[in-house]
């Protein structure tokens, strides 16, 4: 039998995130941790390790047989190419590989995506997965809330993140993140296929009733705004085909050419994240299936679902592996 414990003891800078969390003793680490990285490669989601972490508050040998419980072993070649990222080695020759091949593939943005793309920021990749495997993630979160489609009653059940299901591993979930098209979708816009998936959430917005008021999340940046900005990308799933008014994301197109040209600098000190945008914001309808994809620097949020059906969706995004942010945040 495998030891639990010991796949994780060699990882780069978990023991120090373990440490740090648990206020354990732990060699001290010669640079950051990069968190959202390193859970990532792991396949956890930030949100539930950070409270396991703070709220448990476990040993070791706990916090690892956690992993393995909720995301099993490492993967073998996701492990390797993370140790050489962090130790600043050339990667693995099985992730040369893949990246070759992503970048091989045919084109899945036309001349009038691209054009989209450069022009506000914001891009929809169509059928990223097909719809029946759009239905499947849909029945998976329908069983987490225990609700049922056809029973408005039972879609506003008590949740203390809003319209965040912290959900993150379940195999219909995995099936985006392994998506090839997907994959070279971001690799297009970024140029390269050095990238590694996120193991993020899922969302259900209900529509608004007597008694039920969109709570947000409202139009906002998560990123720092402090120049310069690297390209980094954000990305939500649609599950189910979502109108204007079905609660679709709304974005500020075009907003990353307003913050390289001095806008921040124009507010003459005022809060950019107090601003009021929410005149210029306009809804992304998509099908069941697909892909938006927008730059960070475009103020995002849901909106509110004026329908009569939930929308849902699953938060999925590529981006190059990076070590934290240090700089002043803005």
């Amino acid at each position: 039998m495998v030891d639990p414990i010991a796949p994780f003891d060699e990882i780069r800078g978990l023991r120090a995130l373990w440490a740090r969390v648990t206020q354990h003793d732990s060699p001290a680490e010669a640079r950051p941790v990069p968190i959202r990285t390193l859970l990532d490669m792991l396949g956890l989601g930030l949100e539930q390790t950070m409270s396991m972490l703070g709220q448990a508050r476990p040993d070791w040998p706990a916090f690892t047989a956690w992993i393995a419980a909720t995301a099993g072993l490492p993967d073998a070649a996701r492990l390797a190419r993370y140790t050489a990222w962090y130790d600043g080695a050339e990667p693995p020759a099985e992730e040369i590989a893949r990246q070759a091949a992503v970048m091989a593939m045919a084109p899945v943005f036309d001349a009038e995506d691209q054009a989209r793309w450069d022009r506000d920021g914001v891009v929809v990749l169509r059928q990223a997965i097909t719809r029946d495997q759009a239905a499947a993630i849909a029945d998976h979160l329908w069983s987490i809330l225990d609700a049922d489609p056809a029973d408005p009653a039972t879609w506003y059940g008590p949740r203390t993140n809003g319209i965040m299901i912290q959900h993150f591993q379940h195999p219909t979930m995995d099936v985006p993140r392994r998506s090839a098209r997907m994959a070279k979708a971001f690799a297009e816009l970024y140029g390269h296929a050095d990238l590694i998936v996120s193991t993020d959430r899922l969302s259900f917005n209900p529509p608004i009733r007597p008694g039920y008021t969109f709570p947000g999340p409202h139009l906002h940046w998560d990123g720092n705004l402090t120049p310069p900005i690297a390209l980094e990308t954000q990305a939500i799933l649609y599950l189910t085909d979502t109108a204007a008014d079905h609660g679709a994301l709304q974005v500020v197109p075009g907003f990353h050419y307003r913050l390289a040209d001095g806008w921040i600098e124009s507010l003459n000190g005022a809060d950019p994240r107090t601003v009021n945008l929410s005149s210029e914001a306009v809804t992304v309808p998509a099908g069941a299936g697909d892909l938006v994809i927008w730059r960070h620097e475009i103020p995002h949020g849901a909106s509110a679902n004026r329908s009569n059906q939930p929308r849902l969706a699953q938060y999925v995004n590529h981006y190059p592996m990076h070590w934290p942010d240090q700089r002043p945040w803005l």
